[in-house]
């Protein structure tokens, strides 16, 4: 089990995305899970993610149909394994 959970909600993010994702793989701090939930995006963001979740086992990636930021943020503190911060 992964100390911490991190939670992120996607939505046509593929601009920003490796962005984000990239700025959590540099940290030094390893011991971690990362959530990506992809709210029924409709550009590449979904590509991006799977891309992720193949290379690097603590990534887990969910589509859905598009339903808001906050049942994103409750689907994903129902799937996290991590402490809930």
């Amino acid at each position: 089990m992964p100390l911490i959970s991190i939670i992120i909600p996607v939505y046509n993010s593929e601009k920003t995305l490796n962005r984000c994702v990239n700025s959590i793989l540099n940290q030094t701090f390893m011991d971690w899970e990362l959530l990506l939930v992809d709210d029924g995006s409709t550009d590449h963001s979904l590509d991006i993610i799977k891309g992720y979740a193949e290379r690097d086992s603590r990534i887990k990636f969910f589509s859905r149909e598009n339903r808001g930021l906050l049942p994103t943020r409750l689907q994903e503190l129902q799937l996290c394994t991590g402490l809930h911060l």
